[in-house]
């Protein structure tokens, strides 16, 4: 059966999908919106996506493409402009000798396979995907084919500029605007790729661009080492920092929004023995607007987080390693516990998210404002609930104590290993047992873990080795997961990561033993005996559900315990 000679609607009809009168109404809207008949039979809920698809597999013998399972083949994403992906629904994957294959949301667009054809002058063989397959292909694809580009056509520029004009051209670089596009597709890419950082590293010969995705670093791109001076320059420009200035560090801040997203960016300049490298720190405010339900808490954990939170006073920490999500915990109890009736103070260093309602102040250690000083002022605002960035030395942890004692909440961080490790650090920083005991409500230790990519997502017989991690007998059965590795995941078997929490709650018990002593694992067994799941307790959990590996199980364990 020709391809040319069927109709998407005639074929609905045949395989009892929809009938008749249904077909003659979604016309008739078809000629008044001018949409794809596809499109409103989808919207009225008469059909779903994967039904069109199975028609025409069965009717018209067009075989059915994943794309987030197969190897894309670049070389035909550079054949095809992006705008021609988005008018006719297409996304073309592989070249096969005079051949290129496209996946179509729609096989009997015959202008699609025409346009295809005549501005690659190759054959084409069309495969069906449904419409968010091809709409995720393009955004993941051609957002990298951009950076690639715009690399490409920054580094012909500067090829042949000689080093020793360098200097002098870099204020014309600030207006370079291929400089100007790869930085944009820069930003796009990171955030399009969910990084939380951008390195640009310059060696002798090139210069390696990464993303850290899901707390991994991957290489997006590499450039010709020209390319240097006009992308930094850049960079400093919109971080208003000085761009003549390369012998010291610099630090600066870019506020911007790309697409509907609010995002604001920290810049980080060092100067090596090769150039200066830039660390840009990925801020995505929408991951701060989020409730305490969407963290990855269980049922347990949100009583016990709620139980905390209620106290009118007292000190609530929040521990882990930089990077561990202690920023996004902290701001959504700040935003749970923001009532009208509440006055509530931050200080932070910088200030990540402004809340609506909430009076932030940023420390500034060159003007004399420090944690410690920004809080004996905050104290005299007279606060109901504050909150300090972090607990660094003994002068701002005095303070604390002596607030949460006066009938303040106050709300912190430490980086400790775990939740009973922190009590004991306040201790070690000067505080009287006495007071920590009296003064701390509850602890929250937390860890990212990445989850496993559920495109790829396999069991297996866990090794000898896997077995004694998750305190199983070698010779009994157990089965966990693991990701193969998927164009989906970018061949990591990861996608995304999750929070893994271990939550005490401090009462009288725990409260009398911490007068008596400092060891952390003694604190530790009684409140697991009281309750409380370790980090690595939940993470064997986790791994038991399938959701995350016996390999991030044991980065937790080796941090946490």
């Amino acid at each position: 059966m020709s391809i040319r000679k069927k109709r998407l609607g005639d074929l609905l009809v045949e395989e009892k999908k929809i009938n008749l009168p249904q077909l003659q109404k979604a016309l008739k809207r078809q000629r008044v919106e001018g949409k794809k008949l596809g499109e409103i039979l989808v919207e009225e809920g008469l059909v779903t996506h994967e039904d069109i698809i199975n028609v025409l597999e069965k009717q018209l013998g067009i075989e059915r493409v994943q794309l987030d399972m197969i190897v894309v083949d670049k070389r035909a994403v550079r054949l095809i402009p992006q705008a021609m992906c988005k008018k006719h629904d297409l996304f073309p994957y592989e070249i096969e000798e005079n051949i290129i294959k496209i996946a179509v949301a729609d096989p009997l667009n015959i202008f699609a396979i025409d346009d295809v054809g005549i501005s690659t002058g190759l054959q084409v063989k069309a495969y069906i995907a449904t419409k968010e397959e091809i709409t995720q292909a393009t955004e993941r694809y051609y957002s990298g084919e951009n950076v690639i580009n715009a690399a490409e056509e920054l580094s012909k520029e500067k090829m042949h500029t000689a080093k020793e004009e360098e200097e002098e051209e870099e204020i014309d670089d600030i207006k370079n605007a291929p400089a100007v596009k790869m930085v944009e597709y820069l930003f796009k890419n990171a955030i399009e790729q969910g990084a939380s950082d951008i390195h640009i590293e310059p060696y002798e010969n090139y210069i390696r661009i990464r993303y850290r995705v899901d707390g991994q670093l991957q290489t997006v791109s590499t450039l010709n080492r020209d390319a240097l001076g006009a992308l930094v320059t850049r960079i400093k420009i919109l971080a208003n920092l000085n761009i003549a200035e390369k012998r010291i560090p610099q630090d600066g801040r870019v506020m911007t929004n790309i697409g509907d997203k609010a995002v604001d960016m920290r810049v980080s300049i060092l100067p090596l023995i090769t150039g200066e490298k830039v660390v840009i720190r990925v801020l995505d405010k929408d991951n701060y607007k989020v409730d305490k339900k969407d963290l990855g808490f269980t049922e347990e954990e949100l009583q016990k987080i709620d139980n905390i939170i209620k106290s009118p006073y007292g000190i609530i920490l929040v521990t882990g390693p930089t990077g561990s999500g202690k920023s996004t915990t902290l701001y959504t109890i700040l935003s749970e516990l923001n009532k009208e009736d509440k006055n509530i103070i931050t200080v932070e260093d910088p200030v990540e998210y402004s809340l609506e309602g909430i009076n932030q102040v940023t420390v500034n250690n060159k003007a004399g404002l420090t944690f410690a000083s920004g809080l004996r002022s905050i104290l005299r605002q007279d606060p109901d609930i504050v909150m300090i960035g972090e607990i660094r030395d003994n002068e701002t942890a005095q303070i604390a104590v002596r607030a949460s004692i006066t009938g303040h909440l106050v709300l912190s961080t430490l980086h400790t290993n775990d939740a009973p490790a922190s009590m004991v650090r306040l201790v070690d920083m000067g505080i009287e047992a006495y007071l920590v005991s009296t003064a701390v409500s509850g602890i929250v230790a937390q860890r990212l873990v990445r989850k496993i990519c559920p495109n790829c997502k396999v069991a297996h017989e866990a090794t000898a080795y896997e077995k004694r991690v998750m305190g199983v007998a070698e010779d009994k059965p157990l089965t966990v997961y693991k990701g193969e590795g998927c164009v989906y995941c970018n061949k990591s078997g990861y996608k995304g990561r999750r929070g893994v929490y271990e939550i005490m709650e401090v009462d009288r018990e725990l409260r009398e033993l911490i007068l008596h002593t400092q060891n952390s694992d003694k604190i530790k067994d009684l409140a697991v005996k009281k309750g409380m799941k370790t980090l690595s307790m939940r993470c064997r959990e986790l791994v038991l559900e399938g959701i995350t590996t016996v390999e991030e199980m044991i980065n937790i364990t080796f941090l946490g315990e």
